[in-house]
């Protein structure tokens, strides 16, 4: 994943149209766990409280949240308690204790910088980035990825794509993700769009929790492909 090879194709592509690339092989490491954590994430909604808990707490200040039980079946608690114990393994928090008198889960929070950004909304990048690798392996596609790949146009402006799918060096599935507000991005998504010559279909918006309607609604107002994280692996699913 973090070779120049798996790069190149990618990199040609740009490069044929005046375009420099500056690529982030690190940022395709899978040797870590944030793949495992944001595919985790990505496709459990139920997990995704977990994160903006620890997203809430980031935010103030706080040492800590915790994770109320109260109301959970004991299927929902079982999960919600099987992946905090997952964090801690992975040491994306640094403590998990159990409180069955008050009926939830204690979470210390990690300071690190790499966890911060992970849970701030890098989550989702690596949930598409491994979206794309998962559906074009299955499938045996000949494919290249890239995350938060540099672009350098010849006029000088610079602007930075979060995920990039290149199959079988045909045009690239550009996505941009965003955990949190997305409307002041849409001008430049379009615009983007328009630099490239590609159409609606290749420059995806992923804005995670977006309800199946309104992304219908944006998808055909913009001419981009808006999708939540759920309507990503179907849309990926599609065209794979």
């Amino acid at each position: 994943m973090t070779s120049s090879e798996q790069h190149q194709p990618i990199a040609d592509w740009f490069r044929r149209r005046q375009i420099s690339v500056q690529i982030a092989a690190q940022a395709v490491d899978t040797s870590g766990f944030f793949d495992e954590v944001a595919t985790l994430i990505g496709r459990d909604l139920l997990l995704k409280e977990v994160l903006d808990r620890i997203r809430w707490a980031q935010q103030k200040g706080y040492a800590s949240t915790v994770i109320p039980f109260d109301g959970r079946s004991p299927s929902d608690a079982q999960k919600l308690t099987s992946f905090c114990r997952q964090l801690y393994d992975y040491s994306f928090v640094a403590k998990a204790i159990p409180n069955k008198q008050k009926n939830h889960l204690l979470l210390v929070v990690q300071t690190a910088p790499a966890i911060r950004h992970f849970f701030n909304g890098e989550w989702l990048e690596w949930f598409a980035l491994m979206t794309c690798v998962e559906q074009a392996t299955a499938r045996g596609k000949r494919f290249a990825c890239a995350r938060n790949l540099g672009l350098r146009f010849s006029d000088g402006e610079q602007q930075e794509v979060d995920v990039v799918l290149l199959l079988d060096g045909q045009l690239p599935i550009l996505i941009e993700c965003k955990s949190g507000e997305y409307r002041q991005d849409i001008d430049k998504c379009v615009g983007l769009r328009k630099r490239l010559g590609l159409g609606g279909q290749h420059l995806v918006v992923c804005v995670a929790g977006l309800e199946d309607e309104m992304a219908r609604g944006l998808t055909a107002m913009y001419d981009l492909s808006f999708v939540s994280e759920r309507g990503l692996v179907q849309f990926i699913e599609r065209i794979v």
